[in-house]
């Protein structure tokens, strides 16, 4: 039993205790604290760490816990997942929750959860692993037999950034009863397929036959303290805390003494929205009010009108609900439930809707409401009750009276919800349409309601609600009531169309933009509203000889709702040859070195480290201008708040402020800021809490100065880093004489957000002589860490060591980034003499960071008639932001993919980086690879398009040869692209699939099919030549371990497992001997960052160097003694004072760039790959499903092919989230709104290709890296390209059906937004664009 003993206090006034039990044990918390949520608890105050804080915003999944309750009203115990960042600790009383601690241990037993993601290659950085083991495990306490829907379902609240969800699904497929993929071939299942080859191929990246099987009865108890109190009357418990006062009621009768005591006090029962408001709005309430116990609050009965829900019935209650009277009612009485239902399952995740309840859903008000349209169409009643009186109201159009706001008088509370019965001659449906189709906010909400006259098709009523488009859920009334008495045809239709267009209009600036859009998806909706309708009415009254109208066959997909089908896919990979040495691992694919401590929670990440008994906080204190003069700096209010340690400033500074890549940034803005979220100074206090109330505190005198915010704007003004790049070749001039057709257009690629799981982080610990100082920090640059720090502290770099264990991902945001916060933190540990750690929050590091860089790319081409390429002229936008940062490097890149695969006799590319004024843009996987190639592409599809060609026809028409010179005269050796686009043809069945989709496009008018193919072609190393080299170093100890220290951080690519297998294969011992404990400064120096995606090449030389000087040492006792072992030779050269410690060191010889000469080796070689996608759009929606795609990768001979496919699928899905989803938003003055996952959507879970198929292409050995192995981190990346021209195909087919024809310009990323509007129809035209110029937006493209 764990006692938190606190100090004395005052007896009359002492709060109450509050008791709850974790992993088993019990918790006596005598003074909870109403601020503090469980997560924090966990981890500060009983040193659970496997809980990670991802987001603090309920968003990610990473804080995943189960929480059990005996649950009195249904009278069995409850298990259900829940976010531990939102749930308050005193909403646990007489709770038990159950951690990824108390499920499993290495140190123990893994549990089969654990077991199977770690085996099946499901971890990769693992920092999102045990969240999502907890989601599945909460559902396994449930059902432990579940479908593989309901997995996947399980999974709507977890993200990943690392996997591309793939391996995950599979591994967890084992525990499904419907357990198998489902995908057959002609010889039986997937899994026993061979491929007609001489190489020997295998698809079995592991074996559910080593898994052990779940045992339900082995789950731990339910305490039963717990269930012996049961049935104990309960008391009102109250909690204090700092500012905050938390009040459990027992009964109704206290909770409404409370509200009319404290009528302004928040009624809180799942925290999913005064939690939010808390933390990120800065929201204070002082009086919190809990009332999830109270029974009327959580009665759920059927009446005679309908189903009345307490207010504080959960979401999933709910649903449950709903869905057994579907089950047990006529269909006719269930319309108005399944509409719900329909909304539940994209409402939110798992983790959500297991607390959140349904009066909280109403009372929030939210404009943007998945449920309250349909409550206000259906005419919902909402029972609310205070002291005085009972009074029951419609939800109508009068309910809502503002923005947040009710017609419920303070004092008032919701008691009860009643959702009606639909009569016979009642219709209803609810639409919803958002950026991602899982967990996620609307952009639109309806619900739509219409009674028919008995035996007719004349509306007596209808009722359409919107949410999204008005400050409140409004009722399109004037629509409705033209719409009254009229028959459902067609002339009703073009009507309706007509009147919303005009009742349903926003103001061009309208709060969340996309106005367009929105406007369209209010007709979008009643269309399928009105068709839906039209087929429930032709089957009611198919006896009636009066309707003679039927919907028409290829309209019929407008009305079905959104489905997904099952994932199934293969892996490919060449196996290793029959006579390998079977403890040789390099070729095989064994599991990640970490994985299954990452399962267990007991993988330790920067901020898991224990805390120093007099450590610090610190916070930072950033700009809210994006560009002005610091007129002055108020900070008395922070010196008042509790704990406040110091301030610190660019005056506090011991050594040089001036920091950054190029050496033009500073630590803290000394007199000018220069970007929204540019850091200005720091609060150091001895709680996170503490210090950021106090950096809240600090006030900021500015005077603005003009900023320069997009592309545009530097273009308008000529604010560009120097020098402007060229790299040209051939005689531009006259390839454009030679053309048959020139092409000119434009492609403006959208930014991305690194969304690494773990933010950035970092504790600096002074030794308190000559200037040491030790920082343990989440960096894939400790060289560039430790150098910064020192330069801050006027110390030499010898005096600074940087220690990484590992990352919770990294994508190239902890390169050059990850600095800013490091020497801040160091110039605090310095001040204060005191240990300082800082992780930050997730919209502070979205908003300080920076991230991928957006482009505009502007373009010429000449081209025959036959497709051949004769000439390009190609210039690249690219935004740097308030610094150069990595922006010099990138551009290079940039311009050295702007070829992609293809030849292009006669080329010219200029590149610019744009000054602005946004946080400095910086490195992300591709390094300005991606938005080079996708400009490629764009100009490719525009030239098969006008020549009226098949796209893949022109892609292999203007494909290198084998030995052709690059743009850049690099020489193009082992040119693999045309073996990956044959076999991507063959194993895709691309011919016959397009032809599919041809037949499929005919037959469907509002849902269109696109099939693309897309090659890469991305060079391997990095652009600066100089860091073309690493170290390692390799200590052997006298008990034959190895303990083996490379240049590269592990951030989840495998990289220490790779290594490990290295010095296995050069040593000739078992990986079992080999250990790798971090990565720091003091044993391999002046070490390059783990970037560019050659990692693998340049450590793997050094440690196999390390590892020949070694056995050179040992080569005398081996030949004295050939029947010895590896322990015996090494305890000999010991006993012979041979030293057992090697350095080792590689470069890259022959490598670097002549700009002026344009000759060179700017790459020591190439990766290349081919991918097809098959896509299906919504063109009433925007929304699109990506059904298939089939990759073909050459990563040379594989050093591990279960970590190189994981490379591949999680490249794929996150270049995937930046061609079609993820877009950062700012306002007009440069302030970035999209700060977390509310607003920011990555792909989740449902996002996969359907069917996702990756093979690695066989006998394809590479001389120039290590045993043969090729770069994988970043040049898949790409390939999810075809995802975009997939739907851009999709789209042409839409176009082509309202007459359109021809070329047209899709920006990326290829949101629901942009596919809508693409598809042109007879409802976009009732919904033109606002004329740009004419207003100020809500948000611009940067």
């Amino acid at each position: 039993m764990v006692k938190i003993q606190q100090e004395t206090q005052d007896p009359h006034n002492m709060p109450d205790e509050l008791i709850f039990f974790v992993n088993g044990k019990k918790v006596i918390e005598k003074n909870a604290d109403p601020n503090m949520t469980l997560l924090t608890y966990l981890r500060r105050k009983l040193g659970l760490n496997g809980t990670k804080l991802g987001c603090g915003e309920g968003g990610c999944g990473a804080c995943t816990v189960m929480i059990s309750r005996y649950c009195i009203f249904h009278e069995k115990i409850l298990h259900y997942a829940v976010n531990a960042c939102l749930a308050p600790v005193c909403s646990l009383n007489s709770a038990s929750v159950t951690t990824v601690e108390g499920i499993g241990s290495t140190k123990t037993r893994l549990h089969p959860i654990q077991e199977r993601i770690a085996k099946s290659h499901g971890s990769q950085c693992g920092f999102c692993t045990p969240g999502i083991v907890m989601s599945l495990y909460a559902l396994l306490r449930n059902t432990p037999q579940p479908n593989m829907e309901e997995i996947e379902d399980a999974f709507q609240g977890n993200l990943c950034r690392c996997t591309g969800y793939r391996p995950i699904l599979q591994g967890f497929r084992t525990f499904a009863k419907d357990g198998c993929c489902g995908r057959k071939t002609e010889n039986g299942c997937c899994m026993d397929m061979k491929e007609e080859n001489k190489t020997p191929t295998s698809t079995a990246l592991f074996d559910p036959s080593d898994f052990r099987p779940l045992d339900p009865t082995q789950e731990p108890i339910f305490p039963p303290e717990l269930l012996l109190g049961r049935n104990a009357p309960r008391k009102q418990m109250v909690f204090k805390g700092e500012g905050v006062t938390w009040y459990q009621p027992s009964n109704l009768s206290e909770l409404l003494n409370l509200k009319a005591q404290y009528p302004n006090a928040k009624l809180v029962v799942g925290n999913t929205e005064v939690g939010i408001e808390i933390k990120f709005k800065n929201m204070l309430y002082p009086v919190i009010i809990a009332p999830g116990w109270i029974a009327e609050l959580n009665v759920v009965e059927r009446t005679g009108e309908g189903i009345r829900f307490g207010a504080a019935c959960s979401l999933s209650l709910l649903g449950d609900v709903l869905q057994n009277a579907v089950s047990d009612l006529p269909p006719y009485k269930t319309e108005v439930f399944r509409a719900v239902l329909e909304q539940l399952r994209w409402f939110a995740g798992q983790q959500i809707r297991n607390v959140a309840a349904i009066g909280g859903n109403i009372m929030t008000a939210s404009p943007i409401s998945d449920l309250n349209p349909i409550f206000m169409s259906t005419g919902s009643k909402l029972h609310i009750i205070s002291q005085e009186k009972k009074r029951t109201v419609p939800m109508d159009e009068n309910f809502f009276t503002g923005y947040r706001k009710t017609i419920l008088e303070p004092h008032e509370i919701l008691l009860s919800v009643e959702i009606p019965y639909s009569e016979k001659w009642e219709y209803c449906s609810a639409y919803k349409q958002a950026s991602r189709r899982e967990d996620d906010i609307a952009i639109v909400t309806s619900g739509m309601r219409v009674v028919f006259q008995p035996d007719s098709h004349r509306v007596e009523k209808i009722q359409l609600s919107y949410g999204g488009m008005a400050p409140v859920t409004v009722m399109a009334k004037d629509t409705c009531t033209a719409l009254a008495g009229r028959e459902w045809s067609d002339h009703l239709l073009q009507d309706a169309c007509r009147l919303l267009a005009k009742e349903m209009s926003l103001s061009p600036g309208a709060p969340g933009g996309m106005v367009e859009f929105r406007q369209t998806l209010t007709l979008s909706f009643f269309f399928k509203f009105y068709l839906t309708v039209f087929k429930k009415l032709e089957k009611d009254l198919n006896d009636n000889n009066n309707f003679h109208e039927a919907v028409l066959p290829e309209y019929e997909s407008a009305t079905e709702l959104f489905h997904k089908p099952p994932t199934s896919s293969v892996q490919l990979f060449q196996e290793v040859p029959p006579d390998q040495n079977p403890e040789d691992f390099v070729g095989r694919p064994i599991m990640h070195l970490s994985a299954m401590k990452q399962a267990t929670g007991e993988a330790v990440y920067c901020d898991d480290i224990p805390h120093y008994e007099n450590e610090l906080y610190l916070a930072l204190i950033t700009s809210t201008k994006a560009h002005a003069k610091i007129i002055s700096i108020n900070k008395s209010g922070a010196e008042v708040t509790p704990g406040f340690v110091c301030f610190l400033s660019a005056e506090d500074i011991p050594g040089s402020n001036v920091t950054g890549v190029r050496n033009d940034e500073q630590i803290f803005a000394a007199e000018t800021v220069t970007c929204v979220g540019h850091i200005i100074g720091a609060v150091v206090a001895d709680t996170q809490e503490h210090a950021q109330r106090g950096a809240k505190a600090v006030k900021i005198t500015y005077e603005e100065l003009e900023p320069i915010i997009t592309i545009q704007d530097a273009i308008d003004k000529q604010s560009f880093y120097l020098p402007i790049k060229t790299i040209a070749n051939g005689n531009i001039e006259k390839g454009f004489q030679e053309a048959d057709h020139t092409l000119e257009g434009e492609i403006y690629i959208g930014g991305q957000e690194h969304f690494y799981l773990e933010t950035n982080c970092c504790i600096a610990v002074p030794k308190g002589e000559d200037g040491e100082m030790e920082l343990f920090a989440s960096t894939q640059n400790t060289t560039e860490t430790q150098n910064f720090a020192a330069n801050a502290l006027g110390v030499p770099f010898n005096r600074i060591v940087v220690r990484v264990k590992r990352m919770g991902g990294g994508f190239g945001g902890k390169e050059s980034r990850s600095v800013v916060l490091s020497t801040a933190v160091a110039v605090a540990a310095y001040r204060t003499g005191r240990p300082v750690r800082c992780m930050l929050d997730r919209d502070e590091d979205m908003l300080i960071t920076g991230g991928r860089h957006p482009y505009l790319g502007r373009y010429k081409v000449g081209f025959k008639k036959t497709g051949q390429i004769t000439a390009l002229e190609v210039s690249y936008y690219a935004n740097s932001g308030n610094s150069c940062d990595l922006s010099h490097a990138i551009l290079d890149r940039t311009l050295f993919h702007m070829d992609n695969s293809y030849k292009i006799l006669n080329i010219k590319g200029t590149g610019y980086m744009c000054k602005t004024n946004l946080p400095s843009n910086t490195a992300f996987r591709g390094f300005g690879g991606p938005q080079g190639m996708m400009v490629v592409e764009t100009w490719m599809s525009d030239v098969a398009e006008t020549c009226r060609l098949p796209p893949e026809h022109v892609r292999k028409l203007n494909m290198y040869q084998e030995g052709d010179l690059t743009h850049f005269n690099q020489k193009l050796e082992a040119f693999n692209v045309h073996r990956c686009w044959d076999e991507c043809l063959k194993k895709s069945h691309y011919q016959e699939r397009k032809i599919a989709i041809g037949k499929f496009n005919r037959q469907h008018r509002w849902k269109k099919r696109g099939i693309a193919i897309i090659p890469t072609k991305f060079g391997i190393s990095f652009t600066l030549s100089f860091l073309n080299q690493a170290g390692a170093l390799v200590h052997v100890y006298t008990d034959g371990s190895v303990l083996l220290t490379h240049g590269g951080t592990e951030m989840g690519q495998g990289l220490h497992t790779k290594m490990i297998q290295v010095a296995s294969k050069a040593l000739g011992i078992p990986t079992s001997k080999i250990y790798i404990s971090e990565t720091s400064t003091n044993t391999v120096p002046n070490t390059s960052p783990t970037a560019a995606s050659v990692s693998s090449d340049l450590n793997g030389m050094a440690v196999c160097n390390a590892c020949q000087t070694l056995l050179q040492r040992l080569e005398p006792y081996k030949e004295s003694n050939p029947g010895g072992t590896w322990d015996s030779w090494v305890r000999s050269a010991y006993e012979d004072r041979i030293s057992l410690s090697a350095t080792g060191y590689y470069r890259i010889d022959d490598i670097g760039y002549d700009h002026e000469k344009n000759q060179g080796r700017p790459s020591n070689y190439f990766s290349y790959g081919v991918a097809c996608s098959e896509v299906e759009i919504d063109c009433l929606t925007g929304d699109h499903k990506n059904l298939r795609t089939d990759i073909v990768m050459d990563v040379g001979t594989s050093l591990n092919p279960a970590i190189d496919i994981g490379q591949v699928e999680g490249a794929f899905v996150q270049g995937l989230g930046l061609f079609t989803m993820e877009e950062l938003k700012y306002s007009p003055d440069g302030n970035l709104y999209t700060r977390g996952p509310g607003m920011y959507k990555i792909p989740a879970f449902g996002d996969i290709p359907a069917e996702f198929n990756v093979s690695l292409l066989r006998d394809c050995p590479n001389s120039k890296a290590i045993y043969s192995s090729k770069a994988v981190g970043e040049p898949p990346l790409f390939l999810s390209a075809s995802i975009f021209y997939a739907i851009k195909d999709a789209i042409m087919a839409a176009r082509a059906e309202s007459g359109i024809t021809g070329i047209f310009r899709l920006d990326s990323p290829a949101t629901p937004e942009r596919i809508r509007n693409a598809c042109v129809d007879q409802f976009t035209k009732l919904c033109p664009a606002p004329e740009p110029g004419t207003f100020k937006p809500w948000s611009i493209r940067v």
